[in-house]
C-alpha cells in the first residue's frame, strides 16, 4: 500500500459493481515471467491440494522471503518485487495474487480509501505527510465457488487470543492477515482484527488491481513517488 507523502488519488462517485475477477496476467500481475514461474514452481512441488492450501503456502513464501519495505509504487510489476527481494504491503499482496492466477484461481480487488491515521503509529514522527487519504487494493479470491478476501483464507480456522493490531515494529498488514481474518465493514461480532473505523470509503470490486489505480490513481501523485521511492522502497518496514 502507499503509506505516505502527498496524496493523487482521484475523486468521484462511482462505486463498481461486483467484478467477477479473472486469471490472466497483467503489467502488474506479470505472472509469465520467469521468476514469478520458478516461485510458483518452488510452491507447487509442496504436497498441495486444495486452492486455499496453495494460498496459504503462497503468503508464507512471500512473508519468509520478500522482505517488508515502504514501497511506493502500487503499480511496480510482481517480476521487479522478486527481483528485488522486498516490497510494500501493497506490493507483496500482488505476489499472492499473481501466484494465484498462474495457479488458474481468479483474483480481483476491492477498492478501500483509508484515512491516513490507520498509519499513524507507524509513522509517529510523520504524521504532517501522511496524505488524508489511501488508496488500498484488498485481494479476493474465487475460493470453492464462493469470493474470500485474503484474511479469510490464510489466517487460522480457529483465532485465540487474539492480539490487537498496533500497526508498528516488526508486523506488517501482510503479515497481520496471516494470524486472523480482517473485517474493513462494520461487523456486530466477529473473531477479527476490525478496522471498519479506518473506511471512509468503499469503491466496489475491480477486475484487477491495475484496473482500479488506472481509475482512481495512486495515493501518492505521480512526481512525487518518483522523486521519493528510491528512498522509501530500501526503508525497512520491519523495525
Amino acid at each position: 500500500m502507499t503509506c505516505v507523502l502527498l496524496g493523487g488519488i482521484r475523486q468521484g462517485d462511482i462505486r463498481h459493481d461486483v467484478s467477477g475477477g479473472d486469471i490472466t496476467a497483467t503489467p502488474i500481475l506479470d505472472w509469465g515471467h520467469d521468476d514469478v514461474a520458478r516461485l510458483y514452481e518452488d510452491i507447487a512441488e509442496g504436497a498441495i491440494q486444495s486452492a486455499q492450501e496453495f494460498l496459504v503456502s503462497a503468503h508464507r513464501s512471500v512473508a519468509a522471503n520478500i522482505r517488508p519495505v515502504y514501497g511506493l509504487d502500487d503499480r511496480q510489476p510482481v517480476s521487479v518485487t522478486l527481483s528485488r527481494g522486498r516490497g510494500s504491503c501493497s506490493q507483496r499482496l500482488a505476489i499472492v495474487e499473481a501466484l494465484a492466477r498462474r495457479r488458474g484461481i481468479a483474483t480481483r480487488v476491492r477498492g478501500l480509501v483509508l484515512r491516513g491515521e490507520f498509519w499513524y503509529p507507524r509513522f509517529r514522527r510523520l504524521h504532517a505527510v501522511i496524505p488524508k487519504s489511501v488508496l488500498l487494493a484488498w485481494p479476493e479470491f474465487l475460493v470453492d465457488g464462493r469470493w474470500q478476501d485474503i484474511s479469510e483464507i490464510v489466517s487460522p480456522a480457529v483465532v485465540s487470543a487474539l492480539e490487537p493490531f498496533t500497526n508498528t515494529g516488526e508486523e506488517t498488514l501482510f503479515d497481520a492477515i496471516g494470524r486472523a481474518p480482517i473485517s474493513w465493514g462494520k461487523s456486530i461480532s466477529c473473531d477479527c482484527l476490525d478496522f471498519s473505523e479506518f473506511v471512509d470509503r468503499d469503491l466496489g470490486s475491480f477486475e484487477s488491481r491495475d484496473k482500479l489505480f488506472e481509475e482512481f490513481g495512486q495515493t501518492m501523485s505521480t512526481p512525487i513517488r518518483i522523486l521519493v521511492d528510491p528512498v522509501f522502497r530500501n526503508w525497512s518496514a520491519s523495525g
